[in-house]
């Protein structure tokens, strides 16, 4: 595990996630979950249906992915787009092991800045009754692990990673994961839910893909990505050095 985590690369990854402008954009989705929710709890009182639809349709469906976008891609790809990323290059530090630290501090920061945002957000909506609070927060967590992996690799392999992670964010996960049946196989949300099914009371949360399948496709998206984004910043090194 040491040798796949360096703490200086991490470090710097940090601090390039959490400075000023992302910061604000990583606080400003929760934030508004927060007072969705305790607005929605004030107006209409605890109801297990209502909770549901908020944290299954804006948090999981929109503010997960969102924030996997903003701390997935912004990971490498602004030392990519400036050419910073030679720097780090330089150093004696394995390629895999920069890209498996980049993914994890990705992940970390997904992870705080969605799931216990929706944990909190299912305390303030229904009490976490049925389980649905605990079941959609293990369901962002999870998804945040997959989102942390796609959205890394997506800044490896283009300058547009963010326009392209906002698109698969918007378009495939919120619109098509919702609408079309068939793409609902695909998509991480579905994957995420098929976790949020299993803890929540029977019934009240439901998902299109078997918990099964679901594991075995957010693990193997999880792998191919962290290990594909490894081997194009590999190939990036050679290119820089011939």
């Amino acid at each position: 595990m040491h040798s796949l985590y360096h703490p200086t690369v991490a470090r710097l990854t940090y601090r390039g996630l959490l400075g000023r402008r992302r910061a604000a954009v990583l606080f400003t989705l929760p934030a508004l979950l927060l007072i969705i929710s305790a607005a929605v709890r004030l107006l209409t009182g605890a109801d297990d249906d209502t909770a549901g639809k908020v944290l299954g349709g804006f948090a999981l469906a929109t503010m997960v992915p969102l924030i996997g976008v903003i701390a997935g891609t912004g990971a490498i790809g602004p030392e990519i787009d400036d050419g910073s990323v030679v720097y780090l290059l330089a150093k004696p530090v394995k390629r895999p092991t920069i890209i498996f630290t980049k993914f994890l501090v990705a992940t970390g920061v997904t992870v705080v800045f969605s799931a216990v945002p929706t944990l909190v957000a299912g305390l303030l909506l229904n009490g976490n009754s049925q389980r649905i609070a605990l079941a959609y927060a293990v369901a962002a967590a999870v998804a945040s692990v997959a989102y942390s992996a796609v959205f890394l690799l997506l800044g490896t392999v283009t300058r547009h990673a963010v326009v392209a992670g906002l698109v698969y964010a918007l378009i495939w996960e919120s619109l098509f994961g919702s609408l079309v049946p068939g793409a609902r196989t695909l998509s991480v949300q579905q994957w995420a839910l098929s976790l949020a099914e299993r803890i929540a009371a029977p019934g009240a949360v439901s998902s299109d893909v078997g918990l099964p399948v679901a594991v075995v496709l957010l693990v193997g998206v999880t792998v191919a990505a962290t290990w594909y984004a490894g081997e194009k910043l590999r190939k990036l090194t050679l290119a820089g050095e011939e």
